[in-house]
């Protein structure tokens, strides 16, 4: 009798996102905690650590926050209602993104284009306020989310 000998599998793994401009990962749109967890583990150097910091910030805040990667940024909203905000990286900062954030007060530092949209930008050698962020993120996640 002949026993077949049986050859070892290689674990592949998964390949590493693509950094796209300003070192923005690329990860495919999908929804759950486990795409953003990709997306947080493919930022570049520093902004990594900064990534995890907020979605622990974010889920401590806001228990049962829906999470989503859109157009290569984490989501977080409410269930129904809607993204109240998305992270995004750039060279030298990652950018968070409150959508409703001219209702929020204090209202955060970073105005942009779109009427109700603000900004905090964290750069490398920045200390997050974790207190006003957190304040910050809980008043969005009570009013209407986008629909992105």
């Amino acid at each position: 009798m002949t026993v077949a000998k049986k050859t070892p599998r290689k674990t592949v793994k998964p390949a590493k996102p693509k950094l796209l401009s300003g070192g923005n990962p690329q990860v495919p749109k999908a929804y759950g905690n486990a795409p953003v967890q990709a997306y947080i583990a493919a930022m570049p150097g520093w902004k990594s650590k900064v990534g995890r910091r907020l979605d622990k910030l974010i889920t401590r805040a806001v228990p049962g926050v829906h999470k989503a990667v859109k157009y290569n940024s984490p989501l977080y909203g409410i269930e129904g209602q809607g993204w109240f905000l998305g992270i995004h990286v750039f060279t030298n900062y990652v950018k968070v993104a409150f959508f409703r954030g001219a209702s929020l007060r204090p209202v955060p530092p970073g105005t942009s284009r779109q009427q109700h949209v603000r900004y905090l930008d964290i750069r490398e050698d920045d200390k997050l306020d974790e207190k006003q962020f957190t304040a910050w993120v809980k008043q969005a996640s009570k009013l209407p989310g986008e629909k992105l």
